[in-house]
């Protein structure tokens, strides 16, 4: 099927799938393949001249038919070229960054990014004499002012992790272009289906599988999609690293990917209404949610996604630790666990401080991340203010 002319909801439901090629079945079958075996030895030897296309099937760790369904359906989702599965969001950071750089490189990479992507950053690229440096997320075109001559990539994460901060794609890409980097972005957030990454101007485009393609709480997948002149390098530096995804778990992506606008539509609906109550609680400092019109980055987010995830933060005022333990301890919607983009509702604290140095952050009371399930918008408001009369009730008591 031809996705030029479609639109979201269509391709969500058709992309991948060849019923005809499968005996009727409606959904690809599931290929659980290491070796390939070709009929003749020209036919073993022509299969290495053709493993680096997207539709090549060579070795189960290069991708089976399951695997290309997804990838091609994700890729052109978001409008990419093609797509490249892995076994997790981080290994689709770190393959993508790796794939760019050697010793004596340099790497921009946002002060907001993912934690583990930070450690990755600080510690193994660190370690084979590639040096990172962090800059301020709401830089913008100022970015032209960090790059050298040895900066690869400009690595962006929009909105940010913990803080949410919504980056300037369009501008930081025109400077990082002019100047030879390439630009990569966490698209995790967005969505293939709430941000066109490569209308913004990005090269490598990331997605941690695992939480809205997948959304069930039950795999793990990272899916890279590329510009055309950017994926036979990113593909060889996959390969390289030997990395590869599940046939399960790509099935599971496949599976989800199917109900991917209806569950978002939920996560976003949820995920401002919760957003708006919490902005009118007495305990709550401020609420970091940019679909928010009065949130900083709310004009950038309307120019370049159209939806928001289920995904956002907020600061509490000054209180005491203990008193927002006795919050979150006794919740019953909400669950406390890393991930999100699954069907349930999340609330872990966090601490955006651990993870900053190019910028400060300097909110004075204790932080928050929800992760607006599916559940009754009535019920998860109910939850949050039963929480909230125990954090006053710890207080009161002190």
């Amino acid at each position: 099927m031809s996705p030029s002319h479609r639109k979201p909801n269509t391709l969500l439901t058709h992309l991948g799938r060849e019923p005809k090629k499968q005996h009727g079945a409606v959904n690809p079958p599931v290929y659980h393949a290491s070796t390939i075996l070709f009929e003749d030895v020209e036919s073993l030897r022509a299969a290495k001249e053709i493993r680096m296309r997207p539709d090549a099937v060579t070795y189960g760790r290069m991708g089976t038919p399951t695997t290309m369904a997804l990838q091609d359906s994700v890729a052109a989702l978001e409008g990419g070229y093609a797509g490249i599965a892995v076994s997790s969001g981080l290994a689709a950071v770190t393959a993508s960054i790796m794939s760019f750089v050697q010793a004596g490189d340099h790497v921009l990479m946002t002060d907001s990014v993912y934690g583990p992507a930070r450690a990755f950053c600080d510690s193994t690229l660190a370690k084979f004499g590639v040096e990172t440096t962090y800059y301020d997320p709401l830089i913008g075109s100022d970015i032209a002012s960090l790059i050298r001559e040895n900066t690869k990539i400009v690595f962006t994460e929009s909105p940010g992790s913990q803080t949410f901060e919504v980056q300037d794609i369009p501008a930081i890409a025109e400077a990082a272009h002019a100047a030879g980097a390439a630009v990569l972005m966490d698209n995790t957030w967005g969505t293939p289906l709430y941000c066109k990454s490569f209308e913004l101007g990005v090269d490598v485009s990331i997605h941690a599988g695992t939480k809205y393609i997948v959304g069930h709480s039950d795999a793990m997948l990272g899916i890279i999609v590329t510009s055309q002149a950017f994926y036979e390098k990113v593909r060889r530096g996959v390969m390289s690293l030997g990395h590869s995804a599940a046939p399960d778990d790509v099935f599971l992506g496949l599976r989800g990917f199917r109900t991917l606008s209806v569950r978002l539509e939920q996560h976003h609906k949820n995920g401002v209404a919760l957003a708006t109550w919490l902005q009118q609680r007495p305990e709550v400092a401020r609420v970091m949610h940019p679909a928010l019109p009065d949130d900083p980055g709310h004009e950038l987010w309307k120019r370049d996604f159209s939806g928001a995830c289920g995904l956002f933060g907020l600061v509490l005022h000054p209180v005491a630790q203990s008193a927002v333990d006795q919050m979150l301890n006794h919740l019953e919607l909400y669950g406390m666990g890393y991930s999100w983009g699954g069907f349930e509702s999340l609330i872990v604290p966090t601490d955006p401080r651990s993870i900053r140095t190019a910028t400060d952050w300097n909110a004075q009371g204790p932080s928050l991340r929800i992760h607006a399930g599916l559940e009754d918008i009535d019920d998860l408001i109910a939850d949050l203010e039963a929480g909230f009369e125990r954090l006053n009730r710890a207080v009161a008591a002190e």
